[in-house]
C-alpha cells in the first residue's frame, strides 16, 4: 500500500530534481514537506542542510528550464545596477539585478519558479525581467556583499560632507529661543557630533555612552555586547557636545535637572537611515548621554542567521505557526528579544493577516505593522493599547514587555480568544517564567491554556573568523564546564586572538537559546502549582537545552569560546 506522501504530484524544481536522480522521490517529498514546514525555498533548503550541492542544483535547473548558468564569482559586486531594485525586494525574494541593457533587466535567481519575484520587481522597476540561474550560496553572499557596496557613500560622508548629513530629530520640545545656540551649531562641534554617530555606525556598535567626569570626559562604543573607550575629548567640550545632541533630539537645552528622551534619524545615504534613541540623565558633573542605535536591517537577517539550533527553529517556527496562543521571550536588556521578535513578524508580515505591536519605544519600523509607542504620561499604557488592539479585529499581536497583572490579564485573554500574542518578560530561563505568571496573579488554568512556548535567550560574541586559535584545554577543565566524558576529543575548542579585522578577538555575535514548548506534562505541572525546579526537571526529561548546554554546542561547532559561553551562563 502506497504512504499518503508517495501520492503527492512531483512538480516544478522537486521534479526536476529527481528527473536528474539528485533525489528520489520519496526522499524528494519528504524535503519538499520539510521545507514548506520551515517556510523555506526547497531550493535554499537543500543548500542550508547540505543535502545537495548548490552547483549541482544549479546547472539541474538552468538545464530543466532552459535558463543560462552564470557564476557569481566572476563579476564584482560593486558594478552590479543594485539601486534600480528595493532592498527589501531583493532579500525578501532572494534574487540580484545584474545587468539592465535597454528596458531589460537580467535578475541572478537560484529558484527559478519565483515567478511572483519577477511580476513584483516588473512592476516596481517598470523594466521586462528575465531570469538567469546561478548557486544559491554564492547568491547569498552576493546579496550581502552588494548591498554593502551600495552604501558607500556612507565611507564618503566620514571625511568630505560631516557637517551637511541630513539629520532630522523626534517629536520632543523645539529647542528654546532664549538660548544662545551659535556655539552648539558651531562647525567643529557638528563635524565631530557627526563623526562619533558614523563611526558607531561603521564599527557595528549598538550604544554610544557620552560621559563627563570632575577632570575628564571620554566617550564608548558598545560594541558585540562589551564597552570600548573610543575617544577622550577635552573636559570643557561635554556642555557643549550633550547640547549639540539635545538639539539634534529636539530636547529642551535649557533643562539639565531632569531626565529627557529624544530621538534622531540620520540619513547615511539614499537608501538607508538609522536612528538613534536618546536618554540624557543628570549626574555629578553634567549630563551623561547614551545613544541606542537603531537599525531596521537588524531584524531582516532571516531566522537562520539568529543561531538557532535545528530542533530549535523547528519548535519555534512550528509556535508562531499557530492561530492563536502566547509566545514568550526572555531574557536581559541587550539580548536580541526585540530582534527575534521582528523577525517572527517579518516571517508572518502578510497582507492577509492583521498585525499590531505595542512598545516602549518602537526600536524597529517595520511597513505592513502597525505600531504603537507606549506613552504612560498621555496614558497610553501597554494595557490601553492592547484594550484598543483587541477592538481593531487582529491577527497577531506583539507586546514589547509584560511588566504588570492588567498588561498580563488582557494579553493571555486575547491568546485565548483566537490571536497570537508575542511578548518578552525579564526572566533568567524559560522554566522561571511559569513561575513568574503565577507570581503576578495569573491563575494556573489561564496559563496551561494559552501559553505555546517560552524561549529565553542570550547573546555570545562570535569568534573571529580570521585569527581564532586552538586552545589545548586539560580535559578536567572541559568537564567541569559540563562537557561529557564521551564528547572529550570529538572537538576543538577555539580562543579569541584579536587582529585588524575583529575587535579583541570576537566579531559579531550569535544567539544562545533555551526554547521550551509548553506540552501536556508542562501544563500538568503547572495546574498541580509545581515550582521552578519541577518544570526544569521535566523539560530536561523532554530533551530541552537549557542556556549552558545550547552554549557548550556553539564552542563545540567553533562559533565562539568557552569563556565567553562562561561569561554569559555561569550563575
Amino acid at each position: 500500500m502506497a504512504t499518503p506522501a508517495t501520492k503527492m504530484p512531483l512538480s516544478g524544481i522537486v521534479r526536476s530534481l529527481v528527473k536528474e536522480s539528485l533525489l528520489t522521490e520519496e526522499d524528494a517529498i519528504v524535503h519538499y514537506e520539510e521545507s514548506v514546514k520551515k517556510r523555506m525555498p526547497m531550493v535554499r533548503y537543500l543548500v542550508a542542510n547540505k543535502i545537495l550541492e548548490s552547483l549541482a542544483i544549479a546547472k539541474t535547473l538552468s538545464k530543466e528550464f532552459g535558463l543560462p548558468l552564470f557564476d557569481l564569482s566572476s563579476i564584482a559586486s560593486g558594478s552590479l545596477p543594485i539601486k534600480l531594485v528595493n532592498e527589501k525586494l531583493i532579500r525578501q525574494h532572494h534574487v540580484l539585478p545584474l545587468l539592465k541593457r535597454g528596458n531589460r533587466l537580467f535578475l541572478a535567481v537560484s529558484d527559478p519558479t519565483c515567478f511572483q519575484a519577477l511580476d513584483e520587481i516588473k512592476f516596481n522597476t517598470r523594466l521586462s525581467t528575465e531570469s538567469i540561474v546561478v548557486e544559491d550560496d554564492k547568491l547569498s553572499q552576493a546579496i550581502d556583499n552588494a548591498l554593502e557596496a551600495a552604501d558607500t557613500s556612507m565611507k564618503d560622508l566620514m571625511d568630505t560632507d560631516l557637517d551637511n548629513i541630513q539629520v532630522t530629530g523626534g517629536e520632543e520640545e523645539e529647542r528654546r529661543a532664549d538660548i544662545d545656540t551659535s556655539e552648539i551649531d558651531d562647525a567643529p562641534i557638528v563635524r565631530f557630533v557627526n563623526k562619533i554617530l558614523l563611526d558607531a555606525i561603521k564599527r557595528g556598535a549598538s550604544d554610544i555612552h557620552v560621559e563627563p567626569y570632575e577632570k575628564f570626559f571620554r566617550i564608548r562604543y558598545r560594541q558585540d555586547g562589551m564597552l570600548h573607550e573610543i575617544a577622550n575629548p577635552p573636559a570643557n567640550l561635554a556642555s557643549r557636545l550633550s547640547a549639540r545632541i539635545k538639539v539634534m533630539s529636539r530636547m529642551d537645552i535649557a533643562e539639565r535637572r531632569i531626565p529627557q528622551d529624544g530621538r534622531i534619524k540620520m540619513a547615511i545615504s539614499k537608501n538607508r537611515s538609522i536612528d538613534f534613541r536618546v536618554n540624557t540623565c543628570p549626574t555629578l558633573y553634567g549630563e551623561k548621554v547614551v545613544l541606542r542605535i537603531l537599525d531596521p536591517t537588524s531584524a531582516q537577517l532571516g531566522i537562520e542567521k539568529l543561531g538557532f539550533e535545528s530542533d530549535q527553529q523547528e519548535a519555534f517556527l512550528k509556535a508562531i505557526s499557530k492561530p492563536y496562543g502566547m509566545i514568550l521571550v526572555t531574557g536581559p536588556t541587550g539580548s536580541g528579544k526585540t530582534v527575534t521578535l521582528y523577525t517572527a513578524l517579518n516571517i508572518l508580515n502578510q497582507p492577509d493577516v492583521n498585525i499590531s505591536t505595542a512598545e516602549d519605544p518602537v526600536e524597529i519600523t517595520v511597513s505592513g505593522i502597525n505600531q504603537v509607542n507606549v506613552n504612560v504620561k498621555t496614558g497610553l499604557t501597554f494595557a490601553e493599547a492592547l484594550r484598543a488592539f483587541l477592538r481593531q479585529d487582529p491577527d497577531i499581536i506583539m507586546v514589547g514587555e509584560v511588566r504588570d497583572l492588567e498588561t498580563a490579564e488582557i494579553a493571555v485573554k486575547a491568546a485565548q480568544t483566537g490571536h497570537l500574542v508575542l511578548s518578552t518578560l525579564h526572566t533568567n530561563d524559560a522554566p522561571q517564567t511559569l513561575n513568574r505568571l503565577m507570581q503576578m496573579g495569573i491563575p494556573a488554568f489561564n496559563i496551561a491554556s494559552s501559553v505555546l512556548l517560552i524561549m529565553a535567550q542570550r547573546l555570545a560574541r562570535r569568534l573571529c573568523e580570521h585569527c581564532k586559535r586552538v586552545e589545548n584545554l586539560p580535559p578536567e577543565v572541559l568537564l567541569d564546564a559540563g562537557f561529557r566524558e564521551q564528547e572529550l576529543g570529538t572537538f576543538i575548542v577555539y580562543g579569541p586572538v584579536g587582529c585588524d579585522k575583529c575587535t579583541k578577538g570576537y566579531k559579531g555575535r550569535v544567539g544562545i537559546y533555551q526554547v521550551m514548548p509548553i506540552t501536556e506534562g508542562m501544563n500538568r505541572i503547572i495546574l498541580e502549582g509545581g515550582n521552578v525546579m519541577e518544570i526544569s526537571e521535566q523539560a530536561n526529561r523532554e530533551g530541552v537545552a537549557d542556556l549552558r548546554a545550547s552554549g557548550l554546542k556553539k564552542v563545540k561547532s567553533g562559533v565562539t569560546s568557552l569563556e565567553e559561553i562562561d561569561r554569559i551562563t555561569r550563575d
